[in-house]
């Protein structure tokens, strides 16, 4: 009896031990359906069923959920192991691993330039509005000035007021000179200064998934984001 009794309990630790597994890969697997047709753009949903417009069964997307990320999780290519100190449009000094555990769209811009600078915040903004709400939570839009001495925490605070930039998800960074550069050297951007107020640069948004890899991007003005809102809808979908 007593032997009957140990084996029962062994087989309850088997079991619950199995559905502690099944649980937990469950939760890291998350499912959104969306269009076949696209009816609305790139917008998801969070259970099955049919399109509300065309009636089309709606496809079943799964991604895996990233899990809380430790300093040793972070790859070597990471851009969260930068230490340069930054000021944000609040007047706040961060590092760049501060903005850990978000998925990031970076484009490197100055707040004087009246050419291809106030194209890219438009690019910026357009794709803002693509994204839903929902996926806003898990987003920052990063703008990293390439003009650290004009471009101080005050004028980037009334920068994102004029443009309507000034929402949770918007981030302005004011880096130093060396620090700028060392940035722009990770995402490729070229730039130059040809007089106190005016610069030559690259037209270049990245992003970055949540553990500071660089996983898409585009270059241009006035260039389609379809590529980069999938991914960043991708890097952002919730159950």
């Amino acid at each position: 009896m007593r032997n009957l009794k140990s084996t029962l309990l062994l087989l309850l630790i088997l079991l619950s031990g199995l559905s502690c597994k099944n649980t937990t890969e469950t939760s890291n697997e998350l499912t959104t359906y969306y269009c076949p047709m696209k009816c609305e753009d790139n917008k998801t949903y969070k259970t099955s069923g049919s399109c509300p417009i065309c009636k089309m069964d709606l496809i079943a997307h799964k991604q895996a959920v990233s899990e809380p990320l430790n300093e040793s999780d972070l790859s070597d290519e990471s851009i969260f192991h930068l230490s340069s100190l930054w000021n944000t449009e609040k007047g706040e000094s961060i590092q760049l691993e501060e903005l850990k555990g978000k998925t990031l769209v970076v484009v490197m811009i100055y707040t004087t330039c009246k050419a291809a600078c106030p194209r890219l915040v438009a690019d910026m903004r357009n794709i803002e509005a693509q994204i839903p709400k929902s996926n806003l939570e898990n987003l920052r839009f990063v703008l990293v000035s390439i003009d650290p001495k004009n471009d101080t925490p005050k004028r980037l605070k009334e920068f994102a007021l004029e443009n309507k930039m000034d929402g949770k998800h918007w981030v302005f960074l004011q880096g130093t000179e060396s620090g700028v550069r060392e940035f722009a050297n990770v995402l490729a951007v070229k730039y130059k200064e040809i007089s106190p107020l005016d610069f030559s640069h690259s037209n270049i948004i990245s992003v970055f998934n949540m553990g500071g890899e660089l996983i898409h991007q585009q270059e241009g003005l006035g260039v389609d984001h379809k590529e980069t809102i999938q991914t960043i809808l991708d890097l952002t979908t919730k159950n």
